[in-house]
């Protein structure tokens, strides 16, 4: 299951997690975000355990998606130990991100 990301509980999920994370930044109102989150959610159960896999409302958790520069929704990025180590733009496939999510486990 996909995890809620806050500007409150993102340090502690997102940057201090002992495993890598995928951050979906999206907004409720974005079309090509509503085309992602269904493969987001799959990617979620498929990869528990090795990712943290979850959302960022960027209209609810604008400091954050600031802080990381977010201009274009839906924007994943790939965390790993606190670091941003990749970022992918636009709605893309699923094997798309996999092969993203493979290169980081």
């Amino acid at each position: 299951m996909a995890i809620q990301f806050t500007d409150a509980n993102f340090q502690k999920e997102a940057l201090e997690s002992d495993i890598p994370v995928l951050v979906d930044f999206y907004a409720d109102w974005c079309g090509p975000c509503k085309m992602v989150a269904p493969i987001v959610a799959e990617l979620a159960d498929e990869y528990a355990g090795k990712f943290k896999i979850g959302k960022l409302n960027v209209d609810e958790a604008s400091e954050t998606a600031s802080k990381y520069h977010v201009m274009s929704i839906p924007t994943l990025m790939i965390f790993k130990n606190g670091v941003a180590v990749d970022t992918v733009v636009g709605a893309v496939p699923k094997k798309a991100l996999q092969d993203k999510l493979e290169a980081f486990k």
